[in-house]
Formats: C-alpha cells, structure tokens, sequence
C-alpha cells in the first residue's frame, strides 16, 4: 500500500514537471492602449511584460482601443510578444472600440485574440509618406513611378509580416493580407466567423472565465492557465511613460522647440537673468528628443530652423518686412512636412502651425518695434545727455564762489558759473570742457507755480 502511494506520488510530480502539462500559477496582468501606438506605448508595453514576467503572472492581457500608430512602435510591441514567456492575451474592448491598422498586427500575434461586441477591426494597409509625390513617368511608357514601386514594396512587406503572424497563430491568412492590400474591416461576430480572432467576450471578467484551462505555448513552454479566482493586477502607466507621452506627441514636441529657440534668444539679447536659457535650453533638449523618437523628415526641421532664422533677422535687418515674411513661409511649410508619417495621431495640426507663424511673427514685430522706438528716442547719456540737464550744487569752493561741484549722471563733477554759486541752488549744464562743466544759475521758480 505504501510503495502505491509513493509511485502515485512519483507519477504527480513527473507530469507536473512535464512541459506539455506544466500549470500556470501567479496572477493576471492588465496592460492599457487607449489611443495611437508610439514609442511611449511601446515602453509602456514592453517593460510591462517585463516586469509581469518578473513577478510570475501567468497572463497578460493587453485592452486595445486605438486607431493604429508608427510601424516602428508595432514592430517593437510584437518583438515583445513573440518573446514573451508568459502568454499574451489582445482585448478589443470595451464596446465601440477598436484594433485599426497597427492594432491588427498586434492582435494577430498575439497568443489569444479577443473582442467585446460592438467592436471592430481591420484597416491595415501602411501609410507612410516622404517627399511630396512626384508625377512619374509618363504613362505612354507604362512603366510604374518610383512612388508607386515604393508604396508597392511597403504593402508587400506589411501583407507578408502579417500573413507571417496569421500562420503562427493558426488564424484567417487570406483575411488578413485583404486587411492590408484593400483595408477592409470586420466585427467581432465576422471575425470570430472566419477564425480571426479566437473569442468573444462581454468583459474582462467574461473573458478570464472562458481562458481557465486553456493551454497555450509561450517561449517554447507549453502553460495551461488558471483564471478563474486569479488576482488581477492592473498595471498602470507610470511618470516615465507619461512623460514621454506628452512630449511624443508631434504637435507638443515642435512647440517645446519653439520654446526652446525663443528662450535661448531672449538669454542671449539680455543676458543676466538665465530664466530664458534654463527654460530654453531643458525645452530645446526635450523637443530633440521627441523628434529623435518619431519619424521625422529632416528637410522639415531645416526648413523650421531656417524660418526662425528669418524672422529672428528681421528684426535687426533693414529688409521691411522681407526676411520676416519669408521665415514665415518657410516656418509653416517645414511645419506642414515635419512628420514623415500619415499614421493616426501623428499629424501637426494646421491650425496650430498657423497660430505658431503668427505668434512668432507679431512677437518679432514687437521686438523691432522697441528696436525702432529706441533709435529714435533722444540719447540721454554721454554729452548727449549732460549738456541741458538741470543738477543741484553740493558744494561750493571755499575762496572761489564762482566754482563748485555737483552730481550729474551718477558722478560728481566740477563746475564753473558766470555767477556766484550757493549750497542747493539748481543749475543748468550749458558745456562741458574736458572734466569741468560750464553752468549757468536758472530763474527761481515762482512761489505757487
């Protein structure tokens, strides 16, 4: 009895310690994409996998609404996926959201696709963009232009990665190439039909309920889970993805620049405070940054650079408006061209780029105004400013009272006058001759004046 206790026991612990039926234990992991994929989400997904991994989830359920994003950040995010030991569940949720164009690809690779009803997906055809297009070829050649090869090969490659992903998954190939050469989309209901995506789910509890027991194959280990009464930790995004949230996003990044560029002109005309270069200076890094991280075209950013330049000019420059004029233009255009990418959420809008032009034009013109107004006030230092300027003697020289001394300017200076001279008594400076000023005495003023 005894020695068929111990090889029951044996045979527990051989299949528990067989990967084909190793149990997952460790909590649910909840990780959040509410808007467009960039490279904070990417940093917000692939340190949560991380860190899940770390602390022994068995599951990590990734709740999409997002109208897609930067190929760049996708292709990051599913790098993290396919990687991941611990298996990866793709939500679409709650209802009326949606996985839009690099959402797809992210719900084919991962280990479960799911969707709430009233969802929908699809639409994954790449946009990107570069220079402006071109014409082409003429069509009685009937050869393709270089900007349809182009957007041919960026289709074929996007068609192949997620076919690629479909078959690893086991879900609808056909579907999803058609998802890219035609972006067309589907609801929950279709895609559960045809075998896109895996279930149907009302909710987050719903959906863990139908996952107890399923088997799954994450890194090579095969890990069946255990949802039900599982903890559910919802990991939320901290300061660091915030932040580069914010500064990410295209239209912020080009008005830290500007401020940027303001802050270190304005240090640079009155230099003292270091206000202006401090605040310039920690905006102009943060504003690189961000364009270090986003598909960014260069000619734009020259373009910015150059138009700054020219309004920055015109106010020490005697072109009437010229220069300025042409910083403008140039500023919108470089504005308009910034971002190499049509992808959602990755536009500068022009309403903002027009704000921008025209504040950065009337506060130039303010600068050249005070510029102008100061060339024609009248100079009130030097001889300039000396001669004609009413002072007050202080002192009066002992055994020549045609002779004394008063401060003028800050200095004191030695003074003569065609008549005798009293303690207090308002002169006026009619000359100056090398370090003695020649003054005469003014009227008394009237008493009651």
């Amino acid at each position: 009895m005894i020695a068929r206790c111990w090889r029951c026991w044996l045979l527990l612990l051989l299949l528990g310690a067989c990967p084909g039926g190793q149990a997952a234990g460790g909590g649910v992991w909840l990780l959040d994409i509410d808007d467009a994929i960039g490279p904070a989400s990417a940093d917000y997904l692939v340190r949560g996998l991380d860190q899940a991994h770390a602390q022994g989830a068995q599951l990590v359920v990734i709740r999409m609404d997002t109208p897609g994003g930067l190929d760049s950040a996708m292709r990051q995010i599913i790098k993290a996926i396919l990687a991941s030991p611990v298996p990866v569940a793709s939500y679409v949720a709650p209802g009326g959201a949606r996985a839009a164009s690099a959402g797809t690809y992210i719900l084919y690779a991962s280990h479960v696709a799911a969707m709430a009803p009233g969802t929908n997906l699809g639409a994954a055809t790449p946009v990107q963009i570069g220079a402006s297009p071109s014409p082409g070829k003429p069509a009685a050649t009937g050869e393709p232009s270089d900007d349809d090869t182009l957007a041919r090969k960026q289709v074929n490659d996007a068609a192949a990665y997620i076919r690629g992903l479909a078959q690893l998954r086991g879900r609808n190939a056909d579907w999803a190439e058609r998802a890219v050469r035609e972006a067309v989309s589907l609801s929950a209901d279709e895609a559960l039909r045809i075998k896109v995506i895996d279930r149907i789910a009302s909710d987050l509890p719903d959906l863990l309920r139908q996952l107890d027991g399923q088997r799954l194959v994450a890194a090579g280990q095969t890990q069946q889970l255990q949802t039900t009464g599982a903890a559910l930790v919802e990991h939320l995004p901290d300061w660091r993805t915030r932040l580069l949230a914010v500064i990410t996003n295209p239209s912020v990044a080009l008005i830290l620049i500007m401020i940027g560029v303001y802050g270190l002109l304005f240090e640079f005309i009155s230099p003292g405070s270091g206000v202006g270069g401090v605040i310039g200076g920690i905006c102009l890094l943060l504003g690189l940054y961000a364009l270090q991280l986003l598909p960014v075209n260069y000619a734009g950013v020259a373009l910015i650079v150059l138009g700054v330049a020219f309004m920055v000019a015109e106010a020490f420059l005697p072109s009437f408006g010229v220069v300025g004029f042409g910083g403008i233009v140039a500023f919108v255009i470089g504005a308009v061209i910034l971002m190499d990418t049509e992808a959602p959420g990755y536009g500068i809008p022009l309403p903002l780029i027009v704000t921008l032009a025209i504040a950065s034009a009337l506060l130039l013109g303010g600068v050249l105004g005070m510029a102008i107004r100061a060339r024609r006030r009248a100079l009130v230092s030097g001889d300039a400013g000396l001669v004609g300027s009413l002072v007050t003697v202080t002192q009066v020289t002992a055994d020549n009272p045609f002779c004394g001394s008063v401060q003028a300017q800050g200095e004191h200076w030695q003074v003569q006058c065609a008549t005798p001279l009293q303690p207090g008594q308002p002169v006026r400076v009619i000359a100056r001759h090398g370090v003695w000023l020649e003054v005469s005495a003014t009227a008394p003023t009237a008493q009651g004046e």
